[in-house]
Order: C-alpha cells, then sequence, then structure tokens
C-alpha cells in the first residue's frame, strides 16, 4: 500500500511541475530527414551524422514545484563536434507545434554557422546568429517569434538575485539584439539554459586509458527495430576492468556495528540479464558512463577462434600483397602506402551446383535477362547492306514524284550484332557484422550468398563481363580482398564453389577493398564500368578507421573511382544508411532493401533497372 500511494505522489506532483508540452512535442525522429537535408543546404559539413543530445545537468535556479518533483534538473542543448551534429531527442518547449519545429531548425541552422569555437559561449552564439540571419534573411522572423517565445518562459530578472538578475539581463538583451553583448556577468550559480543557443560546455568523451585495438570489437550488431528510435549518445569514458585482487576495503562504526564492503568481480551469465528495460532507464538517469573492456568475456573467446583459422584452414594469398594509400580527412592528406591488402582465394574447391532453393528463381531470373542478351538486328538506310530498304525506297520515289528533292539516305539494310558494351565489379562486404542474423532462419552471410548466386546466374544469361570480389580487414595491414570471380574467368561450379566457401571475416576498411576494386574495373576495354557494392553497413576497422575518419576515406575512394570513369552504387540492408550513404554516393548512387531475405531477387532487378 505505502508504494502504491507513492507511486501515485510521484506521478502527481511530476505531472504538477512538468512546464512541457507533450501535445505539441516534435521529436528528432520525426524531423531527422528535414534537419539532414536542411543543415546540407545551409552549408553544413556534409560528413556530420544526426544524433540525440546527451541530457546534461544545467545547475540553475529551480522553482519549488521543480525541487519538489526532483525534476528539471537536466536538458538537452544542441552541439557539435568533427564527426556528429546533436539535436535535443524531442521538442516540447513551446504550446504550439510549428514553434517547437521552428526550434529545431533553428538550431540546425545555427549549427551550420561557421565560428571560431575558441570565442567565449555568449559571443560565439551572437556571432553565430548573426551570421545566419545575414546569409538567410528568411529566417529573421522566425528567430524573432522565437526568441519572444523563449524570453516569456525564462525567470524574470526582478525574482532573481542581483548578480542572476544582471546575467539574465544579458542574456535577454543578446538574444533579442545579437552582437550587443560582450561579457557575461558573473553570478553564484549558473544561468537559465538558453535553448535558443548551442550547449555552452558540450560533454565531451574523455580520453580511452585502453587502446581500442586491444581486444573484441567496440559494438555490437544491435536490434535494428531498437537502434532507431534510441539516438541518444552518453557521455562516457573507458577505465580498465578491475582485477578484483586488490577490492577497497571500508571500515566505519555506525551504531556500534562494523560494516565493510569491497569490490567483488562476478561475472553473470547473459541468461540472467533479462531486465534490459530497468538497465537502460538507469543508463539514462546517470550523467557518465564508464565503461571497461573485459578481455575474459566468453564472446570475446568465441569472436577469437572464429576470426583467426589456422593457416592450414585459412583462404590461400596471391603474391605479396599491395600498399595502397589512404586519406586522413583531419590532415586533408592522402598518405601513400598506408594500407596492406592481400587478395585471398579459397584452395581446393570442389565444382558446386546451384542449390535447389534457387534454382526456380533462377531459372525465371535467367529467361528475364536472356532479353538483355546480345542479338543481331536490322540497321535502315544504309549506304550498302544485305537488302535493299523498301521503305527508304518508297520514300525517295514518292519524294522525286512530288518534285521535293531527295535527302540523300541509303537504300540498304545491314544486319548487325548488338552489343552490351558493359563490365561490372561486384564487391561483397564479408565482415564480421554478416554473421548476425538477417532473419529467423538465415544469417546475413546467407543472404549475401544467395544474392551472389543469383546475380551470377543473371549476368550469364546476358553476356555482360562481371567479377566478383569480397573484402574484410583487420587493422591497415591485414585487408582481405577474396576473389571470388575475375573477369578472366568464366562462372562455373568452380566459382559457385568460390560462393559457397564465403565466411565472415573481420571488420570493414572499404576504402582500400574500394580502390583496389577500381583499379581491376578500371583495366577492362569496356564503355560502362560499374562498380556495385553490397554491404550491409559503415565503413569501420579496430583502429581508427572509425565514425568519420572511415566515412571520409571511403567518400574519397569512391571520388577516385569516378575520375577513372567508374560508375560506383552501393545496395545496402542497413536501415540507417540513409544518414550516410547520400554523402558518400549521392542522392541516386545507392538503394537500401528493408528486408534483407529480398536482396537475392531485388539485386539483379537493380542491375538490370541500371544497366538498360
Amino acid at each position: 500500500m505505502e508504494e502504491y500511494v507513492g507511486e501515485l505522489w510521484h506521478k502527481l506532483v511530476t505531472r504538477v511541475a512538468d512546464k512541457q508540452y507533450a501535445e505539441a512535442a516534435v521529436s528528432l525522429d520525426e524531423i531527422s530527414k528535414t534537419a539532414a537535408i536542411f543543415f546540407r543546404a545551409l552549408g553544413g559539413d556534409a560528413g556530420l551524422s544526426l544524433s540525440a543530445a546527451t541530457a546534461t545537468r544545467h545547475g540553475a535556479r529551480r522553482g519549488w514545484k521543480e525541487r519538489l518533483a526532483t525534476s528539471g534538473e537536466r536538458v538537452e542543448l544542441s552541439w557539435r563536434d568533427g564527426e556528429t551534429l546533436r539535436l535535443p531527442a524531442q521538442i516540447a518547449l513551446f504550446p504550439e507545434r510549428s514553434l517547437n519545429r521552428d526550434l529545431y531548425l533553428w538550431l540546425v541552422a545555427l549549427s551550420a554557422a561557421n565560428v571560431d569555437d575558441s570565442l567565449p559561449w555568449i559571443i560565439r552564439n551572437q556571432t553565430a546568429t548573426l551570421a545566419t540571419l545575414a546569409r538567410f534573411p528568411g529566417l529573421v522572423s522566425r528567430y524573432h517569434r522565437l526568441a519572444e517565445a523563449l524570453i516569456a518562459l525564462r525567470p524574470p530578472p526582478k525574482n532573481l538575485p542581483s548578480d542572476e538578475a544582471a546575467q539574465e539581463s544579458a542574456i535577454r538583451q543578446a538574444l533579442q539584439q545579437p552582437g550587443s553583448v560582450h561579457v557575461l556577468p558573473p553570478a553564484s550559480k549558473p544561468f537559465h539554459p538558453v535553448l535558443l543557443w548551442t550547449h555552452p560546455n558540450p560533454p565531451a568523451s574523455k580520453a580511452s586509458r585502453a587502446a581500442a585495438s586491444n581486444g573484441a570489437p567496440e559494438r555490437e550488431p544491435s536490434d535494428n527495430a531498437s537502434s532507431v528510435k534510441n539516438r541518444r549518445k552518453h557521455s562516457a569514458e573507458r577505465t580498465d576492468m578491475p582485477d578484483g585482487k586488490d577490492g577497497f576495503l571500508m571500515m566505519f562504526r555506525a551504531e556500534s556495528l562494523f560494516s565493510w564492503t569491497e569490490y567483488i568481480n562476478v561475472n553473470r551469465p547473459q541468461d540472467e540479464e533479462d531486465d534490459v528495460e530497468s538497465a537502460a532507464l538507469a543508463a539514462e538517469d546517470m550523467d557518465s558512463l564508464t565503461v571497461a573492456r573485459d578481455s575474459e568475456t566468453s564472446v570475446a573467446k568465441l569472436r577469437f577462434d572464429l576470426d583467426l583459422p589456422p593457416a592450414g584452414e585459412d583462404d590461400m594469398p596471391l603474391g605479396e600483397g599491395i600498399s595502397l594509400p589512404e586519406w586522413d580527412y583531419k590532415k586533408q592528406v592522402l598518405q601513400p602506402d598506408y594500407c596492406r591488402l592481400q587478395e585471398h582465394v579459397t584452395p581446393q574447391i570442389e565444382p558446386y551446383e546451384l542449390p535447389p532453393q534457387l534454382r526456380r528463381t533462377a531459372r525465371r531470373l535467367r529467361s528475364q535477362f536472356q532479353a538483355l542478351a546480345p542479338t543481331r538486328i536490322w540497321l535502315k538506310g544504309q549506304q550498302d547492306g544485305e537488302e535493299v530498304d523498301l521503305d527508304a525506297w518508297v520514300r525517295q520515289e514518292a519524294d522525286l514524284l512530288s518534285g521535293t528533292h531527295a535527302d540523300g539516305r541509303g537504300m540498304y539494310r545491314a544486319q548487325v550484332n548488338q552489343q552490351r558494351d558493359l563490365a561490372c565489379l561486384l564487391l561483397a562486404d564479408l565482415s564480421l557484422s554478416t554473421d548476425a542474423y538477417a532473419s529467423d532462419h538465415a544469417r546475413v552471410i546467407d543472404v549475401i550468398r544467395d544474392s551472389l548466386f543469383l546475380f551470377s546466374e543473371a549476368l550469364s544469361a546476358t553476356g555482360d563481363c562481371f567479377a566478383m570480389y569480397g573484402f574484410s580487414s583487420l587493422k591497415r595491414g591485414n585487408v582481405r580482398f577474396n576473389r571470388l570471380k575475375s573477369f578472366d574467368e568464366r562462372y562455373d561450379g568452380l566459382a559457385r564453389g568460390r560462393i559457397q566457401a564465403i565466411k565472415p571475416g573481420y571488420y570493414t576498411r572499404m576504402g582500400a577493398a574500394i580502390r583496389q576494386a577500381s583499379t581491376l574495373l578500371a583495366k577492362q576495354p569496356q564503355r560502362q564500368r560499374l562498380l556495385l557494392l553490397l554491404t550491409d553497413g559503415k565503413p569501420n576497422d579496430l583502429d581508427r578507421y572509425e565514425g568519420r575518419y572511415g566515412i571520409e576515406d571511403t567518400r574519397m575512394a569512391l571520388h577516385e573511382a569516378r575520375q577513372l570513369g567508374l560508375r560506383p552504387f552501393c545496395v545496402t540492408i542497413d536501415i540507417e544508411a540513409n544518414e550516410y550513404l547520400p554523402h558518400l554516393f549521392g542522392t541516386g548512387g545507392y538503394a537500401v532493401i528493408r528486408k534483407p531475405e529480398d536482396l537475392p531477387k531485388e539485386l539483379p532487378l537493380l542491375y538490370a533497372q541500371m544497366t538498360r
């Protein structure tokens, strides 16, 4: 009964203290696509991803209702760094939904302004405001409407102590007349958050005390349904895993009783951790998450065994490897001979027949793609040929009888072969993430394998020149490039055997693989050359090839491919691909397959549309 009454009381005081307008709320999920396009249209850095901001404690004075409900301690403010633009996960500040939406767009526009980050907070935001309004006068009326609505919600200076009142008056003046305030007066308590401006002190993750390359990967494949909804990133620091040997012992005397506590390293099995929602709620309430890399977990041991097979079971390397450059976007320089790529081929492969479950679909695709195969056609109006062109002869006689001058067209028909002057290289992502399940019955690697089978069956019906390779990586010195079928090889039982033998590898150093694939494809004499990338996620690796660095190197590799006259195109099953693929391939340079199990039948049809 006591717990029930306490819960009712908590709901009551929380509702009374709540200053948000839930019925007019606008969420980041709703406006993320618009915000991303708007940010890039205003000249913002196209390489930045969009994420929900971390809720931080502001420390400002709160009303008695908020103190009673222990609410209003945290606020989500926008800021950006070299990789991410962070916006509030939801804005319900104003009673009008249009104002909440305009606040999102204003924060995006303010973040697109190029202002010196070393300036004091109040000067930096005023400078960014003036620059934004000067470049885009259409935002002036929206800004003043937002400023007036925000000032009405702020605490009046007359209700504050003198030092805080002076500070609040300066902020109000800076909002109404940007550029008029040069110094923020000091006060005993922090100022009330200014939601129209960026964060005064953005929370930054502390430097890692453990190398990123000494264990399992930083992130695991997560459930896609939840990853889209939970965009928030937490402030975090990494620490070493306590070994449990030197526990902290604390003894104190309270009411004549001795008590003690110490750290105990307890390894809980995965099946005991069933209260995932409670853990997520607890994480939301924490200011900073501290994570430690435990090299003793069973998952890391299993992945180690899977990732590093014995030399006798591994694919056979071809040659001594190839040195490739890599783009460092921070230094804006192409680092020569930075990566080492090794081409591999699966040894001792037996000829393999097409799997029975794919044969019916393969027959249908072959019949469809045979219409694209080279055929013999008749060309009319030729100066010489096998037959007389009766249409041209009748037209010429009619022109002569009517007194019209003949146009001089040929009077013959010639039969010629219609050729598809096209070469395609398919580059498949074989990273560790493909070991995850795409559906209840198949892993991602199984879906990719079936896609390669049907893709090969379809292209062999057209007679197009094509090659297939897979890739994965383990840091920059070990980029694996698996040859499934080269341009010089026929698609036969051995090629199907190599496709059947593919397995999840390491990580996704995409730039090096694209550069090598571009080199091979550029050697083909065909006029149209298509570089088709099949993947399930972002570029990543154990070293610094993560986040913005990997994306920018991949973007530079694709730019180099276009300079060679190639046409890159990406097919992905990553439902978050719209956040980064437009920056890499352009708006029309990729396709997202929402249902991974549809990839095998969709991939050949996409190819037919691109090469029709």
